[in-house]
């Protein structure tokens, strides 16, 4: 029991030294090689923050990336019943209006309504019914 003991005593802390020491030349060069998935490497994508994307002068969050429900969310921000309001609206969905217009069945169908005050109010009708997304 004791030669164990002492076997084992010998044994440990050769073992943590031997962890310890720096890895084999012949694999250095492999860790310099970005990982594979296959025989293609693997990519990994991030968001851009947005301190690098200051240093650019870009926007952190293009207008163009948001979905519509942001974008509508975004229009709701400005004051209501204006025409800043009513143009943001319409920069989403542009209006092409007809002469009988029917009643809106999603807000896609808002830009159909020919008169200016109609076309907000259907407007906000949808847009209120979005719930809050997070910024």
């Amino acid at each position: 029991m004791r030669q164990i003991i002492l076997v084992l005593a010998l044994l440990v802390p050769a073992a943590a030294l031997a962890q310890g020491t720096a890895a084999p030349p012949a694999t250095a060069p492999a860790a310099a090689q970005p990982p594979m998935v296959g025989d293609k490497p693997l990519v990994q994508v991030g968001k851009k923050s947005a301190k690098s994307a200051a240093k650019k002068g870009e926007k952190a969050e293009p207008a163009g990336k948001q979905s519509v429900a942001q974008k509508l969310q975004a229009c709701q921000d400005i004051d209501d019943a204006t025409k800043e309001r009513l143009n943001c609206y319409d920069e989403i969905f542009k209006p092409q209006p007809k002469p009988k217009a029917t009643p809106a069945k999603g807000v896609n169908d808002c830009r159909f309504v020919k008169e200016e005050d109609e076309r907000l109010a259907c407007y906000n009708g949808f847009a209120d019914k979005i719930p809050r997304l997070p910024r």
